[in-house]
């Protein structure tokens, strides 16, 4: 949330991150994506992180370019549909795509204030390899005065395009959190949606 210390350690990244294990729902049969390709898409995605937290720009301006490197390389429909949990299903076309919107918007300032701390620092992948009916891309993230710690990420090809589609935090998962969170604030609003995605645009 926008008052909370968004101080970064090896443990505080993944704290507000509620634990739990709905991505595995989402996860259908890969095609064609070879496990190759989904390296080289983390790898691409990474260091456009990593050339923004070293940039030196404003908050505002990194927001800007974290929201571009979000929407380019995670499957954002499919992140914003488990985020929103059942109540995807009564939503309307209109809803979902302005639902979804606001969701980029605010996932990517969310994330985009944490990653922030990794300035001086930086992320590498190691390592990748295939998971069930997925891909898993393992990368390192090195911050000055902590211990490298491990970050997974999660990617498919099963809406036409090569994405990413959850992000695991030291056994902590992304999609799992942000369904949670997302449920707390929709339920805070009596199940408005259209609440949620006015507020959302705030956050």
């Amino acid at each position: 949330m926008p008052n909370d210390p968004l101080f970064l350690t090896r443990r505080s990244f993944g704290a507000g991150l509620a634990a739990g294990a709905g991505y595995l729902a989402l996860a259908l049969p890969v095609r064609a994506l070879t496990v190759d390709q989904a390296r080289a898409l983390v790898d691409k995605a990474i260091s456009e992180v990593n050339a923004t937290i070293n940039s030196g720009k404003s908050e505002s301006a990194m927001f800007v370019d974290f929201e571009r490197i979000f929407a380019r390389y995670s499957d954002v429909p499919v992140i914003a549909r488990s985020a929103l949990g059942v109540a995807a299903r009564s939503a309307s076309k209109a809803q979902m795509s302005a639902f979804t919107s606001a969701f980029q918007g605010y996932i990517s300032r969310k994330y985009g204030r944490r990653f922030r701390e990794f300035i001086g620092g930086k992320i590498e992948v190691t390592d990748a390899r295939p998971v069930k009916s997925y891909f898993e891309v393992i990368s390192v993230a090195y911050l000055k005065g902590e211990s490298p710690f491990d970050l997974r990420w999660h990617v498919s090809d099963k809406s036409g395009k090569q994405l990413f589609f959850n992000i695991i935090i030291e056994g902590v998962n992304m999609l799992a959190s942000e369904r949670t969170e997302i449920g707390a604030l929709l339920d805070k609003r009596g199940g408005n949606i259209d609440a949620l995605i006015a507020d959302l645009k705030k956050l």
